[in-house]
């Protein structure tokens, strides 16, 4: 699919700040970082995640819809009432921007699982609600779910992304983290729902790149209950992320080892102990593998994840100022809210970049 004057194979731009220790801060910075990049976009798609914006009802999910028309909102809200307590539901605020057209209808929800439905599920609470989204984006025609996290959110459309952050207010809310994105789409649709970035639960992914082996890790992972249906390859990261460390319990740094495996000739090298855990991983996981370039940046309860992949084909730039960590595509992005860095870097590829709350912050 060709969408403008050329196709730009390194376009697309990801951001990310975060405040180690807790301290939160408003989403206007994150919004002046990607606006630097603003050449990568092309404005079919652009989108923000906060962490921490919604403390006072941390302790429920924020689902975040985009509803085709009043008939998907009635029909989801049924369900939702079947399988949730609502604790809380309104119109996400906007603005008008000038640049931002077509919007769906944008609603807010703040939920509990019912205790009669997730006793009788059999399912572990996170397990139930990722089964209800799926429910919802599969079966409700003209509904989807794409934030689904406690207290973070997802805010995304089509658009440049300074838009979208403006259309979205994103100033007035505060967080100890946020990630962004600008969207270049080469072989999928630009549409509201196949903006960056995708989420499920708490996890959060942004990616500039291409994923050549969508359909083999798409395969593999809807082999276990996992339905791509929003028309990027994108979405499939964040799915495989999920499985990885919710569902078989492997660290992120092993989960880096497997979506960015080192070449077996790489492994052949390593130290006998280290040589044999990434044997493993590699041979247990192989099918979701993810090759082609690209750059990504999760997001996830507590913490952010950078991770290139092995060849290092997408840029990313690191730095960090006392209790604040930044990565971007390009450095502007990281100077023009922060130029005095105590630190800065590129990290290699296949190497993922960790960085947590410090112990007892939220």
């Amino acid at each position: 699919m060709r969408e403008g004057m050329f196709r730009n194979l390194s376009g697309c731009a990801v951001s990310g700040i975060f405040s180690k220790s807790g301290k939160r801060f408003s989403g206007e910075l994150i919004i002046d970082s990607i606006s630097v990049m603003h050449e990568r976009s092309n404005g079919l798609g652009g989108g923000f995640a906060g962490y921490g914006i919604y403390p006072e009802y941390k302790d429920f999910y924020a689902f975040h819809m985009f509803y085709d028309n009043f008939a998907a909102k009635k029909e989801c809200e049924e369900f939702l009432e079947r399988h949730f307590d609502i604790i809380n539901l309104s119109k996400i605020p906007t603005r008008k921007v000038p640049q931002i057209k077509d919007e769906p209808l944008i609603w807010r929800y703040f939920v509990t699982p019912l205790p009669t439905k997730l006793a009788s599920s059999q399912l572990d609470e996170r397990e139930f609600v990722v089964k209800c989204v799926f429910r919802i984006n599969t079966s409700i025609k003209g509904a989807y779910v794409f934030s689904s996290g406690k207290n973070m959110g997802v805010f995304k459309a089509m658009g440049y992304p300074e838009d979208v952050g403006r259309f979205y207010r994103l100033e007035e809310y505060e967080g100890y983290c946020f990630t962004a994105h600008g969207r270049y789409p080469t072989n999928t649709p630009g549409w509201w729902g196949g903006a960056h970035p995708f989420a499920l639960l708490d996890y959060s992914v942004v990616h500039n790149g291409e994923i050549s082996s969508y359909d083999a890790n798409r395969r593999s992972i809807e082999m276990y209950g996992y339905k791509c249906t929003l028309q990027t390859d994108t979405e499939v990261i964040t799915y495989i992320i999920d499985y990885l460390n919710r569902k078989k319990g492997l660290t992120l740094k092993e989960v880096c080892s497997v979506i960015a495996a080192p070449f077996w000739s790489t492994i052949e090298r390593k130290p006998q102990e280290e040589r044999e855990e990434l044997e493993f991983l590699r041979s247990t996981f192989d099918s979701l593998l993810i090759t082609g370039p690209f750059s990504i940046i999760v997001g996830f309860e507590g913490g952010l994840m950078a991770l290139n992949d092995r060849l290092k084909l997408r840029s990313m730039v690191v730095g960090e100022k006392d209790d604040m960590f930044y990565v971007a595509s390009e450095e502007a992005a990281i100077r023009v809210i922060q130029n005095d860095l105590d630190r800065v870097w590129s990290p290699k590829g296949g190497e993922g970049v960790i960085i947590t709350l410090e112990k007892g912050k939220s």
